[in-house]
């Protein structure tokens, strides 16, 4: 599939899922492939609802990145603030936990997650249920040089912090500038660790208590 179909193909998630759940909102930490899906979503639904995830341990430069996005795109934007504690694994329930505070009220959500960024992504669906809650991920498909480039051509901004060689970027306890090409894209995440270029945790967890399994849905 080509860069372009991709696109469209994304919007056209987006534009259905909306339609189909009134009560959705977006997830964004503001990173490279959450500016990418809020400027997709943003194309379909200008109002639509935004939600944050960030520890009291991000990068200044994330907490002045974030502000400066919801005052150029006049988001309807509601943030989450976790903390984490010093000495503990970074991440895990304490993000898991305040995501599930910020999605009770809602039916449906849009992630910026994709399948070429880890293994652990690989496997996921365009549009998945998991315990009762929907999760649609329009750029699923798209790869590392997709994103780039959709952020180059549509003049969409990015957190600074990618010009100092960063290319998963967490907050400032779990994240790591590449050390060499060969690197996979989540090589600096808790590196050095158990945990080394795995997940948060809101990708993998349930998020709402049910006893549904989890399954792919499909939009029509």
């Amino acid at each position: 599939m080509n860069y372009i179909q991709k696109v469209e193909d994304a919007k056209k998630l987006i534009r259905e899922s909306i339609a189909i759940y009134p009560k959705i909102i977006l997830g964004s930490s503001f990173g490279k492939d959450s500016m990418v899906t809020l400027h997709l979503a943003l194309s379909v639904k200008p109002d639509i609802p935004v939600f944050s995830i960030l520890a009291n341990t991000e990068f200044p430069e994330t907490y002045a990145f974030a502000e400066e996005m919801v005052r150029k795109y006049e988001l309807n934007y509601t943030p989450h603030i976790f903390e984490q504690v010093q000495g503990k694994k970074c991440c895990g329930e304490p993000k898991v936990e305040k995501t599930r505070e910020a999605l009770k009220d809602y039916d449906a959500w849009i992630s910026g997650v994709r399948k070429t960024e880890g293994i652990t992504r690989a496997n996921f669906n365009p549009v998945e249920e998991k315990n009762g809650l929907t999760k649609i991920n329009p750029i699923l498909e798209f790869t590392e040089l997709d994103i780039w480039r959709y952020l180059a051509l549509n003049e969409v901004p990015v957190n600074p912090k990618y010009k100092e060689g960063y290319r998963s970027l967490g907050c400032s306890l779990c994240s790591f500038p590449e050390e060499d090409e060969s690197e996979s894209e989540r090589a600096g995440r808790w590196k050095g660790t158990a945990d080394a270029c795995g997940e948060c945790g809101i990708h993998t967890h349930p998020l709402r208590n049910s006893l549904l399994e989890h399954k792919e849905v499909r939009v029509a």
